[in-house]
């Protein structure tokens, strides 16, 4: 229906995760109407990308060097840490501007369905981390899905075994801000009900 070029342009823009045939369509066209310059800077922006980011080797965040930028500040708590699932799970704890520790990020979570088991993740990587540190606390910030809470649980029964001087906690789970019981589904109730607190 289109030329090789647009169409090749549809297929690779189709790829990415949330697009379907018709926004691919969409984007493809764009870049059509772009001027050469901007269509340009979005290719070389892509290349910069996969030639130049890759792992902090002490959290495994994503980095333009060896330290990622919240392992080169010197102004944040080494005794803390924060896990995560993926570099994408980052953001949104900074944007709370709420931790001042360190993050450490697993590459996934733990799914024997899918072939994914704890060597295939970076948690021996955190047990070294918690056990150079001699103490501290380990915030479990997983995906509140069935794998984020396997891994979450395969993690703290791991640090209560290897580190038992460590703190092991869970992010609060429950209620969402502005909500109506009503329309709270019995799991998420069920959360806020084991996690509630004195006021």
């Amino acid at each position: 229906m289109y030329a090789p070029p647009v169409q090749r342009l549809i297929t690779e823009l189709g790829k990415l995760p949330g697009i379907g045939q018709r926004t691919a369509q969409r984007l493809a066209f764009h870049v059509l109407r772009a001027t050469s310059e901007d269509a340009n800077a979005l290719a070389d922006a892509i290349r910069e990308v996969k030639l130049r980011i890759g792992l902090c080797e002490v959290c495994f965040n994503l980095s333009d060097g060896p330290l990622c930028q919240i392992c080169q500040d010197v102004r944040r708590d080494d005794t803390i840490i924060c896990v995560v699932e993926e570099p994408s799970d980052v953001i949104p704890v900074e944007r709370t501007h709420e931790f001042r520790g360190r993050y450490h990020v697993l590459g996934g979570a733990l799914s024997p369905i899918d072939g994914v088991d704890p060597e295939d993740l970076r948690i021996a990587e955190l047990y070294a981390r918690v056990a150079a540190n001699g103490g501290g606390e380990v915030v479990l910030a997983t995906n509140p899905t069935t794998t984020g809470e396997a891994t979450a649980m395969h993690i703290a029964d791991q640090l209560r075994e290897r580190s038992p001087n460590v703190v092991v906690t869970r992010l609060a789970s429950g209620l969402p801000v502005g909500a109506d019981l009503e329309y709270v589904d019995e799991v998420t109730l069920g959360k806020a009900f084991t996690g509630r607190r004195t006021l």
